[in-house]
């Protein structure tokens, strides 16, 4: 028998929750999340914003946060690629536009420009904005080394808010 089983659980407030139960907890009464890790992988506008999102709404809730970032979601925090960040558009299957068409050229810049115009309306800070605001509350930001050496790419490479490169393990 397992001493130790987690569960996650969402109660009617709202409030995400995880529940650890063992010889020594009450399994009915939910532990509240004290610490997140987000990991961004992806490099397209709608693969970065998703985990820069949850990781300030963890802030605000006075939960723990690390973003570790890895492969192209490296472009979040890279100097020189973050305000190039566009919508993916060949093969998402959320736009509901076939693959040729994503594929046009232009087509992601027009995707992008209508996405921004949107994102902007809605008082959403931009991905560089997100990042500053995230560190300045006291999360954790990483880039992954394997994926940092993959590119060829080191420190200076990336915004001040990086804490730091580290490997998994």
């Amino acid at each position: 028998m397992s001493d130790t089983t987690i569960s996650t659980a969402r109660p009617d407030d709202g409030t995400a929750t995880a529940a650890a139960s063992g010889p020594a907890s009450d399994p009915t009464t939910p532990e509240p999340i004290t610490k997140v890790s987000i990991v961004i992988s992806q490099g397209s506008l709608e693969g970065i914003y998703p985990g820069l999102i949850m990781a300030n709404g963890a802030r605000a809730e006075g939960i723990d946060a690390n973003l570790f970032f890895t492969f192209f979601g490296l472009d979040a925090v890279h100097r020189k690629r973050r305000d190039h960040i566009k919508v993916s558009t060949v093969g998402n299957p959320g736009l509901h536009v076939p693959t040729l068409i994503g594929g046009l050229p232009g087509v992601s810049a027009l995707v992008t420009h209508f996405m921004e115009h949107k994102i902007e309306q809605l008082d959403i800070p931009s991905i560089p904005e997100f990042i500053e605001m995230i560190h300045d509350t006291g999360a954790g930001l990483y880039a992954c080394k394997a994926s940092v050496d993959l590119f060829g790419l080191d420190r200076s490479d990336f915004v001040d808010e990086i804490d730091d490169i580290i490997t998994v393990g």
